[in-house]
């Protein structure tokens, strides 16, 4: 079976919000699936020694500039969050948790869900309570999802995936790894559209043509 794309975003990045507009379409259209997995920018940054880019002298105006001129680039809705940059860490353990007992379909309705929130309905997702209304019409029981995303449970393993991942080379969001191949930045998607056609290929290429008959001497 064609390997899964991972998908690693935190809910604060607006290039990870664009990404996941696009990757499961970008996904299906070459037969694969997508792994969607949320991490922690906050965390990653301690070890890269990076901060959000609005608060980066020169690039902070600059950053919010692209963001507004990529979502028109690629007919993205956007508006420009007041909440910003926010912690986004309830959100993470969340989804973990529909993951864990409703599947990753579900858990990956409710990640479009959240990103929408932040970056056009303008809703601070770094509030618990906004949280669980996004997930009411997903029809979990938000209490048991409240109480599983501050479990020690869940947060020891938001923490261990968020090691796997930098373990696997993964710093930024988004960052897709898909064949082994790492990808980092919505503006590296092109780049990942011919890596998976270039694979498809090849793939194609291996298959043998079925309607072709071995001609018996004459």
């Amino acid at each position: 079976m064609t390997a899964a794309i991972d998908f690693y975003f935190d809910f604060s990045s607006p290039y990870g919000y664009f990404a996941s507009t696009r990757i499961d379409d970008l996904a299906q259209k070459y037969g694969r699936n997508v792994a969607w997995h949320p991490i922690l920018l906050g965390v990653v940054f301690k070890t890269t020694g990076a901060s959000p880019l609005p608060q980066l002298p020169l690039k902070g105006d600059y950053s919010w500039r692209d963001f507004e001129r990529t979502a028109r680039f690629h007919g993205i809705e956007y508006k420009r969050p007041t909440h910003f940059p926010l912690p986004t860490t309830h959100a993470a353990r969340a989804m973990l948790w529909l993951q864990n007992h409703h599947g990753d379909d579900l858990a990956a309705v409710f990640a479009r869900s959240v990103y929408r929130a932040l970056f056009v309905d303008d809703i601070n997702i770094a509030e618990p309570a906004e949280i669980m209304k996004l997930a009411e019409p997903l029809g979990v029981d938000v209490q048991a999802l409240d109480a599983g995303a501050t479990s020690y449970q869940i947060k020891d393993q938001l923490k261990a995936e968020i090691e796997v991942a930098m373990a696997k080379g993964v710093f930024g969001s988004p960052f897709v790894i898909v064949d082994g191949e790492p990808f980092w930045g919505f503006d590296r998607f092109d780049q990942v559209e011919a890596h998976l056609k270039s694979r498809r290929q090849t793939e194609l290429r291996a298959v043998p043509n079925l309607d072709t008959k071995e001609k018996k001497p004459a």
